[in-house]
């Protein structure tokens, strides 16, 4: 099993407010652990945003659309780091989206390991 640690962001996210873009797909074939998720607010006024794991993994238990955080308010100028010592392990094709109240208005940073 290899692992790869790697970085993914995505600026002036989402396109829509109330359309969460997708920020992470797990690749086919691979295990992720998300270990690190910061948003920061690019606006001129505070912002409130969502995370969100659309889990398609077929499991015994029930895999839904969770959100990680709902509306949490980000001030004019701040960022939020979303992990404090939390770890995400997704699978195969389970997706992270962010949503904001505002368009293209928060940057997003993801620290994610792959296992393969």
């Amino acid at each position: 099993m290899a692992n790869t640690f790697k970085l993914k962001t995505n600026g002036a996210m989402p396109a829509s407010a109330g359309t969460p873009d997708t920020l992470y797909t797990v690749p086919a074939a691979t295990t992720a652990a998300i270990i690190g998720l910061t948003l920061a607010n690019i606006h001129t006024t505070s912002v409130t945003a969502t995370v969100q794991i659309v889990s398609t993994t077929v499991d015994t238990e029930t895999n839904e659309t969770v959100s990680v955080v709902k509306d949490v308010p980000i001030l004019v100028g701040s960022s939020l780091e979303l992990m404090s010592g939390n770890k995400y392990i997704l699978q195969t094709g389970d997706v992270i989206k962010i949503d904001c109240s505002v368009s293209a208005k928060i940057d997003a940073t993801l620290s994610v390991t792959e296992i393969t």
